[in-house]
């Protein structure tokens, strides 16, 4: 889809190399940019190991050591960004331009380049000059507030869910300025805020509040109704239901034998309710290998809570082929059809494995 792209990513750590990530299992061709220390997120805490979140991160991508504070090196910058297409950025506002690869200097060089710069908060106004990171966005957006335990206290979940929606947002961006750069001929400059990209998913709560002065949602999605919940399995694992409609929750009722269940869909599932304590008995003499079994049969919107080792075995998932080689995930690779040999998998580069070969190739008239 994206092959004869070329990215530039001067991105580290989650949501940028989440964002190229994305496009190069689109075809793109990316080629990261680091400094002569490496992307902190090659490492984990031991400094001698790899990270997992890098090796997950950056397969299909190049490799090239610069030090941007060295005249020459920033030399070579210009000369790689005069032959991309796309730049993608997450330094603080206003670094980028001071170590002389800001949009202004880049577009002198590149009038078509689309340019993404990617920070917690946006180049302006009065959080922009603060660090931050995915608990923080998490936070400010108003989406923390809506995971709280039974004591109301926000529960922090164990996937970085701002980090990860902001790469998306910004791999959605640069491909709407890559039509548009099709289309008109023009680049773009994109001020993309992790934060601010994580408000439209708030938009139904906002309006919702708004109008009634329920703080969560919609109310059936909150686990608030025996049709739509999680309950609990022999082997103490979790099952999902989510027989909102009508013909769903039939369908479960009558797989059952429960006719008297039917109309009872909107029960509280609170313990003590009759309906909510005898679906959770039911449901408890079952494994969640049985109740998966019986998800596939019966077509009730029900699914096992799987757990990460579970993924790339589950029913329904295997079939998919999603987990590459080096056991992360192919994002894309597998929605479209007629892909080039450019997105098979390939490992995530060594430190500057291909700084020789691009600054060669890059800078004395390859293409």
């Amino acid at each position: 889809m994206l092959q004869g792209i070329r990215i530039l990513d001067f991105t580290q750590y989650l949501p940028g190399p989440h964002a190229t990530h994305r496009l190069a299992d689109m075809g793109a061709e990316v080629i990261k940019i680091e400094a002569p220390f490496g992307d902190p997120a090659r490492f984990s805490l031991d400094e001698n190991e790899q990270s997992p979140v890098f090796l997950a991160q950056n397969r299909k991508k190049k490799s090239v050591v610069l030090n941007l504070k060295d005249s020459s090196d920033r030399e070579s910058a210009l000369e790689l960004a005069r032959e991309a297409d796309i730049l993608i950025e997450g330094f603080r506002p206003g670094v980028a331009s001071r170590i002389g690869i800001g949009y202004d200097e880049i577009k002198q060089v590149n009038p078509e380049i689309i340019y993404c710069s990617l920070t917690g908060y946006g180049q302006t106004g009065p959080l922009s000059h603060l660090g931050g990171h995915d608990i923080n966005y998490m936070a400010l957006s108003g989406m923390l507030a809506q995971m709280k335990d039974e004591n109301g206290k926000p529960h922090l979940p164990s996937n970085t869910l701002a980090d990860f929606i902001g790469g998306i947002s910004a791999s959605e961006a640069i491909l709407a300025a890559l039509v548009k750069k099709m289309q008109t001929g023009a680049g773009s400059y994109i001020d993309l805020a992790i934060t601010k990209s994580l408000l439209p998913l708030m938009s139904n709560h906002v309006l919702i509040e708004s109008l009634t002065g329920e703080k969560h949602g919609v109310e059936k999605l909150n686990s608030v109704f025996v049709c739509y919940t999680l309950y609990e399995t022999a082997d103490h694992r979790y099952i999902s239901l989510g027989a909102l409609e009508q013909k769903f929750w039939h369908n479960f009722c009558d797989a059952l034998g429960r006719e008297e269940w039917k109309s009872k869909q909107f029960s509280k599932a609170l313990p003590g309710d009759p309906v909510y304590e005898e679906i959770s008995a039911a449901i408890k003499e079952k494994t969640l290998k049985e109740w998966s079994q019986f998800a596939l049969k019966v077509d009730c919107c029900m699914a096992p809570v799987l757990e990460s080792d579970d993924l790339a075995y589950a029913d329904g998932l295997k079939e998919w082929n999603l987990i590459s080689d080096n056991g992360s995930y192919r994002y894309m690779a597998n929605q479209f059809t007629g892909l080039s040999e450019s997105t098979r998998d390939t490992e995530p580069p060594a430190l500057g494995a291909h700084t020789k070969e691009c600054l060669s190739k890059f800078t004395h008239g390859g293409s």
